[in-house]
Formats: structure tokens, sequence, C-alpha cells
């Protein structure tokens, strides 16, 4: 029986590794670092062959993902970093003047390669620090063969990374399960109301993109039939093309019926709250293919996001069809078609995370959502942000990374301090843009030193042969490699070990060596944390509320700022553009504020999901106004009593909600009657009199903007659901 239970064991271990990626990394790390010393041990190669290691090591540890063209340029760029990065620090050794001012290059490079890429970039800062300042305090007396080790092992590191390729094709896999989702995402746009076709050409482009989504489902499901060496992922990535394919059922019958109302007098007034919720659909289903194609846990967020918000939105239109249908039979199988909808968006979730290779990661991500057009879905292979206006917060971060690095480099040279690296890289490794990964980082990497030094104590008395002291080097980072994406600390006890075991290949090691570095540490850790509170003295989440109030009351102050030019037939002058522009910097505030939250320990992280519907939300709700107010006419007034009803209801509504989240007080008035207010308000009956149109205009806005300020409600109250789930008729 215990045999028969070690073989399960076995058996569901490595089921669950053939999806996750630390084994594969740590072996092919392991054998990548291990390459450069086994032929130092062989007299292959001479020279300070640990920068061969350090370079391998780091290539072959990153998880390349896009087609492989794409992957080849990307580490072959990273390969020339690091030489020059090597190159730098030989170069500006010796001298205090050079080393500080070199340092400060690598600072400002470290800002940068984050500002390229926020899923290679900080592995390429930290990686080319790291042996900038290894070369910068190891005496060599010429930089050209320590350049030529380290370019030399960057390259082993992506033979070994490119050689696994061909057992591994998963991109292909990934592009046409994404191809699936991009297709149902051209089907949704096509059933747009609101982009000036005629009736025939929206036929048209409906009945083309159903065409085009048949092919493709069809398609991708023959290839994902397949199966090979992954065989789980086959059949993962199937369960989402066949989620698509329902979904795309339920939304062409839902859109059959749509039609089927249109000669209805209310359909008018039902089509603006239906269209967000196209948008919406559109929207989700392009952000699902970026998320499958790109495994970037970015992309998982912002498709969880776009998932919570779509759940909110479909159950704010399903009470409205109820109350404003008026009781036609096609008004009744909508509404039951909106929950046969919800449910494979409800099962998407858990499906889209089980594909997803670090779907445990967080870090400080936007959670704004985009429109996402057809063009924006071309550049998958695109790696790089090519944006020349860089984020404040990164360039915050780069100051005072540069400030710290130099005081710590200036340290450690003039006082020539052995070993006197630490101190600075310790500051590379816990400083983090956010506060919260800062402190987190800071604590983890002491107990992994503290941990590590003590075994690490124990070993030094320890006089191991050279293939023992190989073999242990080669578990030390092994464990190292295995645990860094999943328990920091846990990776630094084993590089902690590591470290001891290199240095005792090259000299003896005393107690002083272990000493030196829990010092540096402690001076490191505690100089980044000085750092990030000078800039974030309390968690993100405390400060969050405050702001998206702020906005909220923004966007009140600039509807009734509209409906008085509205009633007195007011122009878009200068008050109402002003208070345009405070309610979007207010919003600009509460996205900066959301993704230094994103960054923070998941225990920190006060209902992110929420948060974030929250907040774009309340942006569509900005733009809903400013396409109101480019319809202001002077001297034509909107006196329509349902207008005045709707800036009321609307004003009230941000009100409540900038107090509930405010005061953080479940006891606060209930947001219910407001809901059950914004559910009752129809705009008028359209008229035939085309001066009329200026005014129908602005209420289909307003009736999208009821909409939003419904679903925000919805994701405000005690029972808002945290996940998206299938929604139910409100009660």
């Amino acid at each position: 029986m215990k045999a028969t239970g070690l073989v399960a064991g076995i058996a569901q271990f490595a089921e669950r590794e053939s999806l996750l990626p630390d084994l594969r990394r740590a072996l092919r790390t392991t054998a990548a670092f291990m390459g450069p010393l086994l032929l130092s041990h062989f007299g292959v190669l001479t020279g300070p062959v640990v920068f061969a290691a350090i370079a391998a090591q780091n290539v072959a540890l990153i998880d390349v993902r896009g087609p492989y063209r794409v992957r080849i340029h990307l580490l072959l760029a990273k390969a020339v970093i690091l030489a020059g990065a090597t190159w730098l620090g030989c170069t500006a050794a010796g001298t205090l003047t050079g080393a500080v001012l070199a340092t400060a290059g690598i600072a400002l490079s470290m800002g940068l390669w984050r500002h390229l890429s926020t899923d290679y970039g900080p592995s390429m800062a930290t990686t080319s620090a790291f042996l900038f300042l290894i070369a910068l305090a190891t005496p060599v007396t010429a930089a050209a063969p320590t350049v030529l080790l380290t370019l030399g092992g960057a390259l082993w590191g992506i033979v070994l990374q490119a050689s696994l390729w061909p057992f591994r094709p998963q991109h292909p896999l990934r592009q046409a399960a994404a191809e699936s989702w991009i297709a149902l995402g051209d089907l949704f746009a096509a059933m747009s109301l609101e982009d000036g076709r005629d009736e025939a050409a929206r036929h048209r482009a409906i009945t083309d993109q159903e065409t085009t989504v048949r092919t493709t489902l069809d398609r991708t499901t023959a290839l994902l039939a397949i199966t090979g060496l992954s065989a789980k992922l086959h059949q993962r990535l199937d369960a989402l093309n066949l989620t698509a394919t329902r979904l795309s059922t339920r939304v062409i019958v839902f859109n059959n019926v749509l039609e089927s109302l249109r000669p209805h007098p209310d359909f008018r007034r039902l089509a603006p709250t239906v269209q967000p919720v196209l948008t919406s659909l559109t929207n989700t289903s392009r952000t699902v293919a970026l998320a499958i194609v790109s495994r970037q846990p970015a992309r998982l967020a912002t498709a969880e996001v776009r998932l919570q918000r779509l759940a909110n939105l479909l159950q704010v239109l399903q009470a409205r069809i109820t109350a404003h249908g008026s009781g036609t039979p096609a008004a009744a199988e909508l509404v039951d078609l909106l929950r046969q909808i919800a449910e494979p968006l409800a099962a998407l979730r858990p499906q889209l995370r089980a594909t997803m290779d670090r779907a445990a990661e967080h870090g400080a991500w936007t959670l704004e959502l985009f429109d996402l057009d057809a063009w924006t879905m071309r550049p998958f292979a695109s790696v790089l942000n090519l944006r020349l206006r860089p984020d404040p917060a990164l360039v915050r971060f780069t100051a005072r990374l540069a400030v710290l690095l130099m005081l710590g480099v200036a340290v450690f040279e003039y006082w020539s301090i052995p070993r006197g690296y630490w101190l600075p890289l310790t500051i590379v490794v816990v400083l983090q843009p956010d506060y919260g990964s800062t402190r987190l980082r800071a604590a983890q990497r002491l107990l992994g030193t503290l941990v590590g030094g003590t075994l690490a104590s124990v070993l030094i008395w320890l006089k191991l042969p050279a293939p023992a002291l190989l073999a242990a080097i080669a578990v030390t980072t092994f464990g190292f490699s295995y645990s860094v994406r999943k328990n920091y600390a846990v990776a630094v006890f084993f590089i902690t070990l590591l470290i001891v075991l290199l240095t005792e290949t090259v000299g003896t090691v005393t107690i002083h060596f272990t000493i030196d570095r829990l010092v540096a540490t402690l001076a490191g850790g505690s100089l980044a944390m000085l750092a990030a509170l000078l800039f974030w003295p309390v968690w993100e989440w405390q400060r969050f509320p405050s702001f998206l109030a702020t906005a909220l009351r923004a966007n009140r102050d600039y509807l009734r700022l509209l409906q008085d030019r509205l009633a007195t037939g007011g122009a878009y002058d200068a008050p109402v553009i002003a208070a345009k522009r405070r309610a979007e910097s207010a919003n600009g505030t509460v996205f900066a504020s959301l993704q230094r939250m994103s960054g923070d320990p998941k225990h920190q992280q006060d209902s992110l999901a929420q948060a974030a519907a929250l907040a774009n939300g309340n942006q569509r709700l900005t733009r809903a106004l400013t396409t109101i107010a480019l319809h202001l006419t002077p001297g034509s007034p909107l006196t329509h009593p349902e207008a005045a009803r709707f800036s009321g209801l609307a004003g009230e509504a941000l009100a409540a909600l900038a107090l509930r989240i405010e005061s953080r007080d479940a006891s606060a008035p209930p947001l219910a009657p407001l809901l059950t207010a914004l559910e009752d308000f129809q705009v008028p009956p359209p008229e035939t009199d085309p001066a009329a149109q200026r005014d129908q205009w602005v209420f289909g806005q307003m009736s999208r903007a009821a909409l939003e300020l419904s679903a925000m409600l919805l994701a405000a109250s005690p029972a808002a659901p945290t996940e998206p789930k299938a929604v139910e008729a409100l009660p």
C-alpha cells in the first residue's frame, strides 16, 4: 500500500509540474550554472569562471515567452547587456569617482530596463547590477577575459533555453486558442449598436463574423485534439475553446432576440444599456486572448477585473430588461439568455488560471481597462514598451535607487570593505517600486540570510572534497532556482549557501564571511526600507478609498455643472473644461494608487478586483459625461424633467458611494434604494423632430451613465461578489 501511495504521489507531482515551469526551470538553470564550473574543474576554462556561471544561470532562469525569433532576440540582447555591465564594472574598479559614476549609469539603465519591459525588465536590471557589482569588487588584471567569460556563459544559457523549445511547442497551441477568442471579440464588435452602420451592413458584418468564428473554433478544436507531450495543457486549452463556443452560441441567440425587439417602441430606450455590455464582451474576449498567448500574470489580473465588471453589467442589464421590457415574451427570453451567458463567463476565470504558469504571482500592474480595438491585437510578439513618457513612480524609484547604490558603492570602495558589494546588492534586491513589495522582500531576505548563514557556519568547518563540493553547489543552485518564484525567503536561504560554497572553491572560508554578509544584508535592507518609507509610509489600500471618493465627488461636481448648462442652454465653456480636467486627473490618481496596491502582498490587497471595478466604472462615467458636454449647444436648453431627475439621482448615487467607500462603514445609508431608482430611470420616447436629435443623444449617454452607476452601486454593496459568478435576477 505504501508503494502504491508513493507511486500515486509521484504521478500527481508529475501532473502538476507538467503545467508549472518550476522544475524545468530548476533543471535548466542548474545545468547552465554547473557547465562553466565543471569546465573549470577539469582545466578547460581559466580565470573568473563565476562570471560565466552567473550569466548562464540568469539567462536560463527567465521564462521567455512568444515566437521563437522574438525569444532569440530577447536572449541575445540580455547577453550583450550582461557583458556590457561586466565591462563597465571592470573598467570602473579601483577608482572611487569612476565607481560611483558608473554606478549611477547602472542605476539609470535599471530603470530603463523596467520601463521597456515589465515582464523581463526587472530580471535584466537585477542581473546586470549583480555582475557590475561583482566586477567592481573583484580584482582582475584585464577586462577582456572577464567580459568574454560573461558573454560565453550567457550564450551557453541561450543554448540550453533553445534546446528545450522543440519539446514544449506551447506558443502555436496558445496562439490557436487565442485566435478563437479574437474571433469571438470581433463578432461581439460586429454586434455594436453605435457605429453608424445601417441595418443591412450590420447584419452582413455579423453574418461574416459568425462564419469566421465557426471556422476558427473548428480549426482550434482539431489542432488541440492532437495531444502529445503536453496532454494536460491541450485539455485545458480545449476547455477554454469550448467555453468560447458556448459563449458565442448564446450571445448570437441573444442578438437574434434583440433584433426581434427593434420594431418595439421600447428598443430605443433599451439600446444604450445593451451597448456597454457588448463593448465589455468585446474587450473581455480580447483580453482573454492576450492572457492565453502571453501567459503574463498582469494579463490574467486584467482579465479577472474585466470579468468582474462584465458580471456586474450583465446583472444590471437583466434587472433593467425585467423592469422596462413591457412584459413581452422576447424580453423574458432576453433575461433568461443573460443568465445563460453568465454561466460560461463564471467558468472562464478558473479555466484561464489553470493554463497560466505564474497565476499566483502578483505585482504593481495597471488595472485600468482600455478599450481593445482590433489594431491593438496585432503585436502579440511585442515585449517592449516604447512610450517615451515613463511612469512617474518608476522615475522616483530609479532616482531613489541611484542615490542609494552610489552611497553603498562609495562606502565599500572608500573603506575597501571585503565583499562590500553585498551592501549595494542587497539594496538592488530589496528595493522595489512600491512600499509593500519592498517591505516583504526585506523581511524575506533577512530571514533567508539568517537561516542560511547559520547552516553555512556549520559548512565552514567541513572540508568537502572537490566532487562533493560541486555536488553541493548543484543542489543549492537547484533549490534556489526551484523556489525563487515560489518562496523568496527559501530562495535566499539557498543562495546564501551557494555563495559560501562558491567561495570555498577559491579559498578558505571563515566565520567572518557569514558575519560580513549578515551585516551587509542588514545595512542594505535598512537603507532600502528607509528610502521606501519616505515615499510610502502606509499601505496603499489605506489611501485608496480617499482617492476613489475624491474621484467620485469630482464626477458629481462635473455632472452638476453639466446639468446647469443643459438647463440654461449654456456652452462648453472654461468652467466645464476645468471640471472635466479635475475628474480626469482624479481618475488618474485612482489608477496610480490601484497599480501600487496591486504590488502589495496578497494579505494587504483589500478587495482589489472590486476596487478596480469601481475605478473603471467611474472612469467610464467621466467619459459619458464628457460626451454629454460635447453636445452642449448655446441657446438651446434641455428642459425635459427626466434630465433633471437623472442628474439628481446620479448626484445622490455618487455622493453615497463616496461616503460608503471613504468611511468603510457597512451601516451607512443603504445603496439598494438608489439602485432601484436608477433602474427605473427611462429615457423619453424618441421624437421625429430632427431638432430633437441632440436631446436623444444626450439621453442615450444618460442611460449609459445610469447603467455604469448601477454596476458601481452593485459592486460597492456589502453582498457584492469578489469574484465573477453566474448572475441571478435582482429581487
